[in-house]
């Protein structure tokens, strides 16, 4: 369905990067003791080789952590390893409130919001942390890549993400901090906003919740 006067009709958002952020300091305290510097773990962790398995739903937790850990192993010890791996893998995390709540007026007036991201098999239990799922959350569906097998910017994610918002892709607003993702999703006639800060959601939703 076509609400008049609006550019789209459904939200599709990331969830890293858009609504949840990671707490690194305690990981960044550990690889200074271990003579690493910061953001060394997180490299080995999402190199395509050993995260794209985990994020089409192939492999476990403790399989990441392994694999985090053989990476690190020119490095540190195998114990070691697995503590960063660990460390990382069980981060404090935490929604942004502002994007949160932009969202929130979005489906209020009308516009379903669901959420695509490259995900972990254990997303939903993150989500349920974040409050945002369930009769009070966010979202009114989740499109997760350990679900479905494959991963942005395969074009069939945002397809399925079209087909369960119940609209034509040429009316979805996708929201991204990825420039390769968004590419993808315009490139499927959407409307596609990379994302930096506030100001870019905000200036992309206003208009729509004029109407």
């Amino acid at each position: 369905m076509t609400i008049s006067g609006r550019a789209f009709d459904a939200v599709l958002s990331d969830l890293d990067g858009v609504i949840r952020f990671y707490d690194m300091a305690e990981l960044e305290q550990l690889e200074r003791e271990a003579g690493l510097a910061a953001g060394s773990t997180a490299e080995i962790a999402f190199a395509p080789e050993t995260d794209l398995p985990l994020m089409r739903g192939e492999i476990t937790k403790d399989q990441w952590i392994d694999a985090i850990a053989r990476g690190l192993a020119d490095r540190v010890s195998h114990a070691r390893g697995r503590e960063l791996a660990s460390t990382l893998a069980e981060a404090k995390f935490r929604a942004d409130e502002v994007v949160v709540g932009m969202l929130r007026r979005a489906r209020a007036a009308g516009l379903p919001v669901l959420l695509v991201t490259n995900a972990t098999p254990w997303l939903a239990d993150d989500l349920a942390l974040l409050g945002l799922t369930g009769p009070s959350g966010l979202v009114d569906d989740v499109i997760s890549s350990a679900d479905l097998g494959i991963v942005k910017p395969d074009r069939r994610i945002y397809e399925t993400a079209a087909e369960r918002a119940g609209v034509a892709p040429a009316r979805c607003l996708f929201v991204d901090d990825r420039q390769e993702n968004v590419d993808a999703a315009a490139a499927l006639g959407m409307t596609g906003l990379l994302y930096r800060e506030h100001a870019d959601l905000r200036a992309v939703l206003e208009p729509a919740l004029q109407v």
